[in-house]
């Protein structure tokens, strides 16, 4: 898996779920040739790997014990960590989205792992918990349809939008979208608590922190809800219900396509030449979960913006690890923490191939970016539920 010797790391990551789900013996070699996989030899996967492309090599016994013995020197940077099942994945997307609106549906796709499409019906009927890992389409939790309205509001899609949204809360049995929402949203935290993971990029992020810390409080200006939001709202959020953000100021301007100070996009000032982000190194015997989560063939990956872009470190919480960031610009682009028996992932950006992805932009097309850093940490996230739990050491 480094730079030189793949030529497709995203799809090697779909030969490892299928390999998996074929039933055979697997292990990630952190810090190992660039995150490299061991999997046992049979000749179906080596014919799946050249059907897909993904480059590997066949190697002994002997050499691949001589491999581990030097992963488990004391003194490397690296762990063996054994995977055993494949997680069963759920994308929460609106069921009419185009696979190109969203990253993870994509690369999900081209790496031919599968999933299923789940929505809010589903999610208040806890079909969530048939799940390992779920992953947020680019949504809004705070029933505000994207902060879409001072730029879209006359616009056809945003309109039909609007009312499949308000349609859709009302045959739930709720009187506003922000409440249906919000209950999709309680309902996606006690997965998590209950030992689910959780990834999300771009406005899912921030919005679902929005609308857990604003239960009970209208936040949601008329021409989005049909009344006035609750006086002073914004001292009556309480961040103690959120999994990665504080202290951070909503947006009040119902025309401003943003939803709090949490987001950097409008607060940066870095030419799209010059915008990357750094991984953190972790301890691979240590901490595995960031360190899987870590694992590229490159420390320094391009940039790339959304509707939320990154987060500004002042508003994440201290417990929150920090796995990517751009130090100059005091902002985390990638983030995971821990609640209750399960962990989320945040991830900001829209599309990590598209710099500046717009409505109505063509598709990615991942035949050109097989060996994607920005692309590959998404699936790192796929992938990390899979992995024998060994317990944290710090």
């Amino acid at each position: 898996m480094s730079n030189d010797n793949q030529k497709n790391h995203l799809k090697a990551y779909g030969i490892v779920f299928f390999s998996l789900e074929a039933g055979l013996k697997s292990k990630w070699l952190l810090n190992y040739d660039g995150g490299a996989f061991l999997i046992e030899n049979n000749k179906i996967i080596s014919n799946e790997c050249k059907v897909r492309g993904v480059s590997y090599e066949v190697i002994s016994d002997a050499k691949a014990q001589l491999i581990l013995e030097e992963i488990a020197a004391p003194s490397s940077n690296q762990d063996a960590v054994t995977l055993e099942k494949a997680p069963k994945i759920a994308v929460y997307s609106p069921k009419d989205k185009m696979p190109w609106d969203d990253a993870v549906t994509m690369v999900l796709t081209y790496a031919e792992i599968p999933f299923d499409v789940i929505y809010d019906t589903e999610v208040l009927a806890d079909k969530l918990l048939i799940y390992e890992w779920l992953h947020l389409h680019h949504e809004d939790f705070t029933g505000q349809y994207g902060r879409f309205y001072g730029s879209f509001r006359t616009i056809p899609w945003y309109i039909a939008a609007k009312q499949r949204a308000e349609k859709l809360a009302s045959t739930l049995g709720y009187a506003k979208v922000s409440q249906e929402k919000l209950a999709v949203a309680k309902k996606i935290r006690d997965y998590v608590v209950g030992g689910g993971f959780m990834f999300a990029m771009c406005s899912a992020t921030d919005s679902f922190d929005i609308a857990l810390s604003a239960e009970g409080v209208d936040i949601a200006e008329a021409m989005f809800d049909g009344d006035a939001t609750a006086i002073d709202y914004q001292s009556q959020l309480n961040y103690k219900k959120t999994f990665a953000f504080k202290n951070y100021q909503l947006i009040r301007d119902p025309k401003t396509y943003e939803f709090s100070s949490i987001d950097m996009t409008r607060k940066r000032k870095i030419p799209k030449t010059s915008d990357y982000f750094s991984l953190v190194e972790f301890s691979a015997k240590w901490d595995p979960v960031p360190t899987m989560l870590t694992q590229n063939h490159t420390t320094l990956v391009k940039g790339f913006m959304g509707q939320t872009t990154s987060f500004d470190r002042s508003t994440v919480k201290s417990n929150v690890l920090v796995l990517g960031e751009n130090m100059v610009n005091r902002e985390a682009r990638y983030i995971h923490g821990t609640i209750g028996k399960g962990m989320f992932t945040f991830y900001g950006g829209h599309d990590p191939e598209d710099y500046t992805h717009r409505i109505g932009d063509p598709k990615t097309e991942l035949d050109l970016h097989p060996t994607s850093p920005g692309y590959r940490l998404i699936l790192n996230n796929v992938l990390f539920p899979a992995a024998k739990k060994k317990k944290q050491k710090t």
